[in-house]
């Protein structure tokens, strides 16, 4: 999540004006990012599988919502248009937005595994 949120703002900075258009349509990253989050995220919802089996899935997953993240602060926080995204607001907008993410994503490692970093069958099954 944070890697993707990385590369995207470190090459956009470079290369503000780059757009994905597919015929008149702009597509923001937004959707391409939900886009992942479907390809990562249905496999890890429906399927039994172990950890080393869906680790790809969990990549694109994160990945895809790296990219949503960071284009739902953009859009909210600012007029939407190229130049923008590399104000300020948008920026650290997303910093915080995927700092959040990743807090949570602790948090929930954290109380599923306990302290001890042993899985308690008892907790967030």
């Amino acid at each position: 999540m944070s890697l993707s949120f990385a590369l995207l703002r470190v090459y956009l900075s470079f290369s503000p004006d780059t757009d994905l258009n597919v015929g008149r349509y702009n597509i923001h990253h937004l959707f391409t990012g939900l886009l992942l989050i479907v390809a990562g995220g249905i496999p890890l919802a429906i399927l039994d599988a172990s950890a080393r089996r869906l680790d790809l899935a969990r990549w694109i997953f994160g990945a895809g919502l790296g990219m949503a993240l960071d284009e739902w602060v953009f859009l909210i926080a600012t007029d939407g248009s190229n130049s923008s995204y590399l104000l300020p607001v948008s920026f650290w907008g997303g910093v915080v937005i995927i700092g959040l993410a990743c807090a949570y994503t602790a948090a929930l490692m954290f109380f599923k595994h306990g302290p001890e970093g042993k899985p308690d069958p008892l907790k967030l099954q």
